[in-house]
């Protein structure tokens, strides 16, 4: 079973999860939007899942793993679904201008989250492709947890470790050091497992390259007035129709990996 110790890796982002949103999210008695509890859940139940594949396939129980790979495919779309209400209520805030800091960085985060839901698609459709590939699938569906790994980090660092914020922006751009310097560190512990391991390595590749893509655009995008055009023109198109959109996204990830990774079928033997 590649990745052993896997479920350990997995258990430690969902402590940085909940470390880095607990004084804006789990500590918080006052009403929260709809969108954070839908993008918690779906976000925190995803890496329990995770965990339980894992422990499932190592002790052998393959027929309980294989259901909790089809309830992935509920889940999922309800995944994508989180990403896309949380970029919506900062579309909305962004539109509302009030806050010079949210006008200034809302265009960044809508970039990162939609390169996040972007690796999100790609690697649960190569992880379904690849299914019967042991390594290649286990790698795929390990690799989730890195993309979620930035936003969280990023406030731990801000508010316990700022001695690790090497860049040393001034203002709002230092909220961007931290998510670049994140992003970098989740990039040096995928190619480590990649250098470990290269045959199956094209997860931690594939999922470096859109830490990578992440970093380099949120950082920049406060100093591009394209992008905040953008950002301000999706902001303005009905959320009914967005949200709609990235379940449909998810629902056809899911789909097409599967179908993606069926096994060929065999060809009648000629007569």
């Amino acid at each position: 079973m590649p990745y052993r110790h896997a479920h350990f890796f997995v258990g430690f982002v969902l402590l940085v999860i909940m470390t880095g949103f607990w004084a804006s999210y789990f500590a918080v008695s006052g009403p929260i939007p709809l969108a954070f509890h839908v993008h918690a859940i779906s976000s925190m139940t995803w890496l329990v899942l995770l965990i339980a594949q894992h422990l499932t396939i190592q002790r052998r129980a393959n027929g309980l793993h294989r259901q909790m790979g089809r309830a992935s495919f509920a889940l999922f779309p309800f995944l994508i679904l989180g990403f896309m209400m949380i970029i919506n209520v900062t579309a909305g805030r962004y539109l509302l201008g009030e806050d010079e800091g949210v006008f200034l960085l809302a265009p960044a985060f809508g970039i990162a989250m939609f390169i996040a839901i972007a690796a999100y698609l790609t690697l649960f459709y190569l992880a379904l492709k690849h299914r019967r590939n042991i390594k290649l699938h286990a790698g795929y569906m390990l690799a989730t947890p890195l993309i979620l790994f930035e936003s969280p980090f990023s406030r731990v660092m801000d508010m316990y470790l700022p001695w690790m914020n090497v860049i040393g922006s001034e203002g709002p751009q230092s909220v961007l050091d931290t998510i670049a310097i994140s992003d970098g560190l989740a990039i040096i512990f995928a190619m480590g497992l990649y250098a470990m391991n290269r045959k199956h390595g094209a997860p931690w590749l594939i999922a470096s390259g859109f830490m990578a893509l992440q970093a380099v655009a949120t950082w920049f995008a406060p100093s591009i007035p394209l992008i905040g055009s953008i950002f301000g023109a999706y902001a303005a198109v009905p959320p009914a129709i967005t949200l709609a959109l990235g379940v449909a996204a998810g629902a056809a990830a899911a789909w097409l990996g599967w179908e993606a990774g069926k096994a060929p079928q065999r060809k009648a033997a000629a007569a």
